[in-house]
């Protein structure tokens, strides 16, 4: 998978950074992140990072909950959720596309859950990754 798009950065990127990095799949970010403020009432955006070997994200959460991480990278994101089991078996449940099933199957499972990350490089996927937030809003 594609590296972040800011390892070895020290500060959190610029808006002209991100929009750089992204490239085309800009409009997708900005649509993700306007999708789930209006729809499920995300109310904070924070970037984040653990390291600077490991890049930045951009950290969604409603109040203090973390609903999904997107991680720049070049020409795409990756949206991460940890996803515990209830919130598995809900998206198991959920019409997703097959690939997106997939990608759950085949996610490393971790003591707080499973770690589900869907590579973004336009809005295909959009309808889905708004599904996994609300089903983690609601697990």
């Amino acid at each position: 998978m594609e590296p972040n798009a800011f390892i070895g950065k020290k500060e959190a990127p610029t808006d002209a950074e991100l929009a750089a990095a992204l490239g085309s799949a800009k409009p997708a970010w900005d649509q993700t992140i306007a999708e789930l403020k209006s729809e499920l009432g995300v109310n904070i955006c924070e970037w984040s990072s653990y390291s600077v070997k490991a890049g930045w994200s951009l950290r969604l959460k409603r109040k203090a909950r973390t609903i999904v991480w997107l991680g720049p990278r070049q020409n795409a994101f990756l949206a991460a959720f940890i996803l515990g089991e209830k919130a598995m078996q809900a998206a198991a449940a959920a019409r997703l596309p097959q690939p997106i099933v997939k990608i759950m199957n085949e996610a490393p499972k971790y003591p707080e859950g499973t770690g589900v990350r869907i590579l973004m490089k336009s809005a295909k996927y959009l309808p889905a990754i708004k599904t996994l937030a609300g089903i983690k809003l609601a697990n």
